[in-house]
């Protein structure tokens, strides 16, 4: 069978695998029930739209948006895109109106597709103003709006003439074409365009199918954002598997959907993965004394897990128990079938990984970037390939070395072939003999595991000259079932200081429980002596485990989460550094006078003691 290399031929990879054209679907909920697309829907659309954007005037290299949530329609427009040679303008519905001008107005998009009535009367005005852009079109019916289907139709009337045009445009579309443009989410300042090509997108798809077990009997949700290059790229690997794709109603309904369909993967970020364990963490406290001492044991017994490690007797009796007891109830409680999970974005605690683990629910750590396609490298279900607390091995076709400055420097088939319309910002990332620089900081271990130290742009010097990785220092934060969030601060300071955002539903329960006083103000909750005091605890702790220079001197708790809507995090929910400095400045300010305590200064508070509390 001959391999895809341009992503429209992953219909004739369809076509020549008659398991894929039997099972393959593409599946959205509407009133209640999942509608299913096959494979002939899914080409048909497709080529409908192909031949619709014809009809519009769209010509091989222009550009066509789409501002939408995961669903089956967004597939559609992606290989009608494709198969005429235009660009995939993908873009995240969650962005600012700024955000939306200064990306249709750069890629110079000629379409934008908008999945609802929200987004269109958002996106509707600023269209209106750039030039460019000649059409607008919803994908759900909203009144006043075109309809996606007005091109659908527009392409059917016309297939016979454009059949033939379609075809010879395929033909004419070499892999090292620019298939898609994603925009970094700008932590670091403006957004770029990533320019992606065909080959970039199929080698790490094509790559990424042969490190796991999913096939076309097999069934996935889908929820990570088709706009983030993960889940662009993970898309295209399940339909050459031809794993069928549920995509999620939306985030609050995950893990709803994962227990109804009995899904057997998905493809996350570290952060889904913390709110489960919180869920479960947080109805296992409501038990009765034994019952929650049995869980906490469990989880004791969970940190100590190794993939593929031997196990001796003791400890593998241990683990055989709690599993019957615990580890049983949560497979049954989420999906019993669930056997992969991805993850990747930023760091997943390795605590939480050996718990995630050990109760069965295998996690496959990976690394990359929007320019690398994404993966890197990548933690896989195989002895020898799975170790927790790297990123994995380097992904096969993909080549690493790392800069005598610890920057990790990648050469493959998936680095982008430059952003657009910046010829001297592409130039800044690659090495005179070729190399892309990551920005990150890591190194590779005798077995050949990747392991990410941190950022080389979020590196800071003390006043003393000392260096401060501060993410490294934010993961051992997290790690603390009290802390949600944590940023490590302290540029030209004496010290590292930490801001802090509580675990406020956890410390609310406490508070009602233990304190009998009910508040739901987190200005009131963080003004409590005894939360206070347990995070300050909970910090003395860590910065055992730090280097002198590394310990967290002083920090401030914040009465707030940090969130994409407020700012603070980007789309993959990463830190933006420079927006919580700016936003928290004058905090930051007071933190670094000499008014505020310690960590190590002792204080008076109320005598109850927060119940001992083991964290992941």
């Amino acid at each position: 069978m001959e391999t895809p290399k341009r992503i429209f031929d992953l219909f004739k990879h369809f076509e020549n695998n008659p398991d894929t054209v039997g099972k393959f679907f593409l599946s959205e909920k509407k009133n209640k029930k999942w509608i299913k697309y096959d494979v002939k829907h899914y080409r048909r659309c497709a080529m409908k739209l192909s031949s619709g954007f014809l009809e519009l005037g769209i010509k091989k290299g222009d550009k066509i948006a789409t501002v939408t949530n995961n669903r089956p329609q967004w597939n559609f427009i992606d290989m009608g895109i494709l198969q005429i040679g235009a660009i995939h303008v993908t873009v995240y519905p969650t962005i600012a109106a700024k955000e939306f001008e200064y990306i249709f107005k750069h890629s110079e998009t000629k379409i934008v597709f908008v999945s609802n009535k929200v987004l269109y009367n958002k996106i509707k005005p600023i269209v209106d103003k750039i030039d460019t852009v000649e059409h607008i079109f919803t994908i759900d019916e909203v009144d006043g709006a075109k309809s996606w289907q007005e091109v659908t139709q527009l392409g059917e009337k016309n297939l016979g003439k454009n059949f033939d045009k379609i075809e010879d445009l395929k033909d004419s579309i070499d892999e090292n074409n620019v298939a898609t443009l994603i925009y970094t989410s700008g932590t670091t300042g403006t957004p770029k365009g990533v320019m992606l090509t065909h080959k970039n997108l199929m080698s790490n798809a094509l790559a990424s199918c042969n490190i796991q077990s999913l096939t076309y009997k097999d069934t996935v949700l889908d929820f990570l954002p088709l706009s983030h290059v993960f889940g662009h790229m993970s898309n295209y690997m399940y339909q050459y598997l031809g794993t069928s794709i549920y995509y999620a109603e939306g985030v609050s309904k995950v893990a709803e959907n994962i227990k109804e369909l009995k899904v057997n993967g998905f493809i996350t970020v570290p952060r889904l993965l913390e709110a489960i364990f919180e869920k479960i963490n947080s109805k296992a406290q409501k038990l009765p004394y034994i019952k929650r001492n049995l869980f906490e044991h469990s989880l004791r017994i969970a940190e100590k897990y190794h993939p593929y490690k031997k196990l001796n007797p003791v400890y593998k009796f241990q683990l055989k128990l709690m599993d019957k007891l615990v580890y049983s109830q949560w497979r049954k409680a989420l999906a019993p079938d669930l056997r992969f999970i991805g993850c990747g974005g930023s760091a997943l605690s390795p605590k939480l990984a050996r718990v995630f683990w050990a109760a069965g629910f295998k996690i496959f750590e990976g690394y990359g970037l929007t320019e690398t396609s994404p993966i890197i490298a990548v933690n896989y279900d195989k002895p020898g390939k799975i170790k927790i607390g790297t990123v994995g091995t380097i992904l096969n076709g993909v080549k690493v070395k790392i800069a005598e400055d610890g920057e990790i420097l990648v050469k493959g088939p998936g680095v982008m072939k430059g952003y657009y319309k910046a010829p001297e910002q592409t130039a800044e990332v690659f090495t005179k003999d070729g190399w892309f620089r990551t920005g990150d900081i890591g190194k590779i271990d005798k077995d050949g595991f990747l392991k990410i130290t941190d950022r080389k742009k979020e590196i800071f010097k003390l006043s003393n000259g000392k260096y401060i990785a501060p993410q490294a220092i934010e993961n051992k934060l997290k790690d603390s079932f009290l802390i949600k969030q944590a940023v490590v601060i302290g540029e030209n300071q004496k010290y590292p200081a930490a801001l802090i955002a509580p675990n406020f539903e956890f410390f609310e329960e406490w508070l009602q429980k233990e304190e009998k006083v009910k508040i739901n103000d987190k200005k009131e909750i963080i003004n409590f002596s005894k939360v206070y005091q347990s995070i300050h605890d909970e910090i003395k702790k860590i910065n055992k485990s730090l280097g002198e220079h590394e310990k967290i001197r002083k920090f401030k708790l914040l009465p707030n989460d940090f969130s994409i809507e407020t700012g603070e995090l980007s789309n993959t929910l990463k830190l933006k550094r420079k927006v919580i400095v700016q936003k928290y400045q004058d905090t930051i300010n007071h933190i670094f006078s000499n008014e505020t305590e310690t960590v190590s200064a002792k204080k008076h508070h109320s005598s109850k003691k927060l119940h001992k509390q083991k964290h992941y």
